[in-house]
């Protein structure tokens, strides 16, 4: 007589959906810093007296910090329970804000930046939240996922606009000082109710298109070797990155120079990163029925359209309806990376995968804002800057098109008669 297993306990449960909220505030809390720095850029630039290529350092150590901490929060996490990063994190977040604020040079500010809000701060809320999600959900896992996801965007729309306005009021050294109390108590707060262990890893139900996928998953991903098909998404991964990190960590400065103001800027910047929120959910949505893979590919094709935008256009209402096209193109691209590995890899490997791939993007954002600055001070004008960011996203869009094409190849193998 066939059984049938029970489902696992917590899995699509009602505190499966209430971690889900903890887990948005948490992202929503912690990856604050990452889009302050950005809005601070300005007011350091002019303080420190360092060209803009400099100043976008501590930017870019920031996203390294972030990218390798991720990984390595995500090993804690496998051990002891996410409970125990995040509150590391938020010990490290008050920690890195006070040590910003404090520092007497523009390299200490970049250290304090990078190794405390990036590398031990910022990156216990972000690739292992995202990853505990999808151990919690089997049914509408990429929703689940890109709902956590869009924590990180909710940050980018509510930070920026009361961080300039701080910034503009009582300085940015004083706005550090306030957002290191605020945010280790609150990631504190909010971690001791993530303390309990996430259940077994669960397979995907069928009838979806993650289980469709799912059949394919053998040794050989998209028909290559775990290491090719790892590395071939990490490329990927850093191309898109590279392209979007362009708007995002230079329109406040891009204002600036176009005459409108960094108010402006940081305005755009938060119009971009809501519209990303909303994007995030619809790439969910649209990943629980065509898979991550096709997903990732119409985002990266509309992050592309929506970069051309910006070159014929500069005018103040056209950058405002750029931005927020650019927020809707892009916001689901990166959460498409994490359904990609749950889709094709073995499940047992996910996690570490999943915080590979992640690291690939976050060096991608890294080294898109030090990699545009750098474009500025060599031309002068955003305008080489946007057509650099172009260039990555095409490198993006053929390696995206190149395994799909290569999924469909093996589909129709595996389907044709022996």
């Amino acid at each position: 007589m066939e059984t049938h297993k029970p489902p696992t306990p917590g899995v699509d449960s009602r505190y499966a959906m209430f971690r889900l909220g903890i887990a948005l505030l948490l992202m929503a809390v912690g990856n604050g810093g990452m889009y302050v720095v950005s809005v601070a850029l300005p007011a350091v630039q002019a303080e420190f007296g360092v060209a803009r290529s400099d100043a976008s350092l501590p930017y870019t150590l920031l996203m390294l910090g972030f990218g390798i901490g991720g990984v390595l929060m995500g090993r804690l996490a496998d051990r002891f329970g996410i409970g125990w990063p995040l509150a590391l994190g938020g010990l490290c977040l008050g920690l890195g804000y006070w040590a910003s604020a404090t520092a007497e040079s523009l390299l200490g500010f970049a250290l304090a930046q990078g190794l405390l809000v990036g590398l031990l701060g910022c990156s216990a809320s972000f690739a292992p939240l995202i990853a505990d999600t999808a151990l919690w959900f089997e049914r509408r896992r990429g929703m689940a996922v890109g709902v956590c996801a869009s924590g990180n965007y909710l940050a980018g729309t509510v930070w920026p606009p009361v961080a300039q306005h701080f910034i503009e009021t009582v300085g940015w050294r004083q706005t550090y000082l306030g957002m290191a109390v605020f945010c280790s108590l609150a990631v504190g707060g909010l971690a001791l109710c993530m303390r309990q262990r996430p259940p077994a890893v669960a397979v995907a139900p069928q009838g979806t298109a993650a289980a469709s996928a799912a059949a394919l998953v053998t040794g050989r991903p998209f028909g290559l070797s775990l290491g090719t098909a790892q590395g071939m998404l990490c490329v990927a991964g850093l191309a898109c990155c590279v392209a979007m990190a362009m708007p995002q960590v230079h329109i406040v400065a891009y204002c600036g120079d176009l005459g409108y103001g960094a108010a402006r800027g940081a305005e755009m910047l938060a119009l971009m990163l809501g519209f990303g929120v909303v994007s995030r959910l619809l790439s969910g949505w649209i990943c629980d029925r065509i898979g991550g893979l096709r997903t990732l590919l119409l985002g990266s094709a509309l992050q592309g359209v929506a970069l051309l935008l910006f070159l014929p256009f500069d005018g103040l209402v056209p950058l405002y309806l750029i931005s927020a096209l650019f927020g809707l193109f892009q916001g689901g691209i990166v959460p498409s990376y994490a359904i990609i590995v749950r889709e094709y890899f073995p499940p047992q490997e996910a996690g570490a995968r999943v915080g590979t791939v992640i690291m690939a993007t976050l060096f991608g954002m890294a080294l898109g804002g030090w990699m545009s600055g750098k474009v500025f001070d060599l031309t002068g004008s955003y305008h080489a800057a946007f057509l650099n960011g172009i260039a990555f996203n095409l490198l993006n869009l053929s390696i995206t098109a190149t395994l799909l094409w290569r999924v469909q190849r093996l589909r129709r193998f595996s389907d044709a008669p022996a």
